[in-house]
């Protein structure tokens, strides 16, 4: 095939020599100037995918895969096929019940009762039970991974043979999607693979650490293959080695990270939508006039920005919440263009004695990239702004400090989208120091609502008119695998195998 093409290639270079010498009547001179005619040539047959012989993960041994202490990425991978929470987050980062059947809402009391699936047990054939779930997020609430997310909890308690209690401290009707935390039965704190209820259980035998199915999952069967294989990779660099080299055939990556992801070969890249937002962010302190921020809320190429800088590895958002979820508003969405942002630059009086410093974190090439961009199409529209990189403790202390116009900025959400760290006032993510009375009210009337969608709206609205962060996007998380070994896999931010059961798994030797 490379043949044919340099042949190609070398006809067409000579079509393009000849073309100076085609005369004024458009009849070709005398003489065997154009090339003979190239030999018919079979194309060849599609090249075969590789298949493997055995389907295998990455694992780093001696490491837990207790799934509240374990460390993120494949570990996490591995770990969510052996655990399983009360709710599982759709592609829509919406909560779907899994070890939970139902529950109910005290809204007075800010309480709620979970009822446990029937028929669940662990993999050890013993029954899952509400006090497994009152430890495993016990012992959540108090781990680095989901402290912050679990901080409104007042106590939970598990006195009913089928239900768990949990009070918070305050109203939250979307608490339910925070509950996606995978539970394990009641544990020692040096017992490093814990007894779960998923799909697949922990097997360590003559053929190395491996997961089998599990005979007793509640779902009743549907594994795409009995074993899932785990090959060492204690590091990035054995990761890739291993996955390039089809020692195993999955991978998860932030290909727009401080250390990107590149893999070679012959691989489909399946892309989850997160709740990891960048933004940027107004140092209120020195741009206090709101149509100046109006302005720059209409000035930024959403679009672009993803298309060409994150290769299409987001999504973009003119609001805090993601798109992907139904409680975005995109009725509220106005278009780009930088006529209308030079426009409202003018309407709002704004001169800049200097150019506006846009802060950026230097580590992570992909946002210094946009934040020039930015910069120079906010100072193509008449607003100078200067973007400027600083390694992460000098950006965070710069921010800390209040010195900067603007930031960029970059906050994993909750799923239930509670804003109230990045704009509620004196909170730790509010650099800007925005204080704002409405919004507290509209923060607080959006934890409490039963319309979640309409209070979102409002408070979307709200903010698109006061502009204190100017959304840009939401990240994307991807799942590589090798070409043709895996079909009909759609993962999701947290699960890569999300729809295990629907996925075909196609192996060297069978049918």
């Amino acid at each position: 095939m490379k043949k044919r093409m340099v042949k190609l290639l070398a006809a067409a270079l000579c079509l393009t020599l000849l073309t100076g010498c085609w005369q004024d009547d458009g009849t070709v001179p005398e003489g065997d100037l154009l090339p003979p005619a190239l030999p018919e040539e079979e194309e060849p047959e599609p090249a075969r995918a590789v298949l493997p012989e055995r389907f295998a993960l990455p694992y780093m041994p001696g490491q837990t895969l207790d799934p509240v202490t374990c460390a993120d990425g494949m570990q996490q991978v591995a770990a969510s096929l052996l655990y399983e929470g009360l709710f599982r987050l759709d592609g829509a980062l919406e909560p779907e019940p899994c070890l939970c059947s139902g529950y109910t809402y005290d809204a007075e009391n800010c309480r709620y009762r979970f009822v446990l699936r029937e028929g669940v047990t662990f993999s050890d054939g013993t029954p899952l039970t509400p006090n497994d779930v009152r430890s495993t997020l016990e012992r959540a609430r108090n781990s680095e991974r989901y402290r912050s997310r679990l901080s409104g909890i007042a106590s939970i308690s598990a006195k009913e043979d089928d239900a768990v209690t949990i009070t918070l401290t305050g109203p939250d009707t979307g608490f339910p999607a925070l509950l996606d935390i995978p539970i394990v039965k009641a544990k020692t704190e040096d017992d490093v693979v814990p007894v779960g209820t998923g799909p697949y259980v922990f097997a360590d035998g003559e053929g190395g650490p491996m997961l089998e199915a599990n005979p007793s999952w509640w779902r009743g069967g549907g594994q795409p293959v009995e074993r899932i294989y785990l090959v060492e990779a204690a590091d990035q660099d054995t990761l890739l080695y291993r996955f390039t080299s089809h020692d195993v055939q999955l991978i998860t990556a932030d290909l727009t990270g401080a250390v990107p992801v590149s893999a070679t070969g012959s691989v489909v890249c399946l892309d989850a939508g997160t709740t990891v937002m960048q933004y940027l962010g107004c140092n209120l302190a020195r741009l206090d006039s709101q149509k100046l921020r109006q302005a720059l809320w209409a000035g930024i190429n959403r679009e672009y920005v993803v298309s060409a800088f994150l290769s299409g590895h987001g999504s973009a958002a003119q609001f805090p919440v993601s798109p992907l979820s139904p409680l975005y508003p995109k009725e509220l969405e106005t278009p780009f263009a930088l006529d209308a942002f030079s426009r409202m630059l003018g309407e709002s009086g704004f001169a800049a004695e200097e150019p506006l410093v846009l802060l950026v974190n230097a580590e992570n090439s992909f946002k210094c990239s946009i934040a020039e961009y930015l910069a120079s199409s906010l100072t193509e529209g008449g607003l100078p702004v200067e973007a400027r990189s600083l390694p992460w403790e000098e950006y965070l202390a710069a921010l800390a400090a209040g010195e900067f116009d603007l930031y960029y900025g970059e906050v994993r959400l909750t799923a239930n989208w509670d804003l109230t760290e990045l704009l509620g006032a004196w909170q730790p993510l509010n650099y800007g120091g925005w204080n704002d009375e409405r919004t507290g009210e509209l923060l607080a009337a959006y934890a409490a609502a039963e319309d979640r969608g309409a209070a979102m709206e409002a408070l979307c609205a709200y903010l698109q008119e006061q502009a204190p962060i100017l959304p840009l996007c939401f990240k994307s998380t991807s799942v590589l695998v090798q070409s043709e070994v895996v079909e009909g896999l759609t993962p999701t931010a947290a699960e890569a195998f999300h729809n295990l059961t629907e996925c075909v798994i196609h192996l060297e030797g069978e049918p």
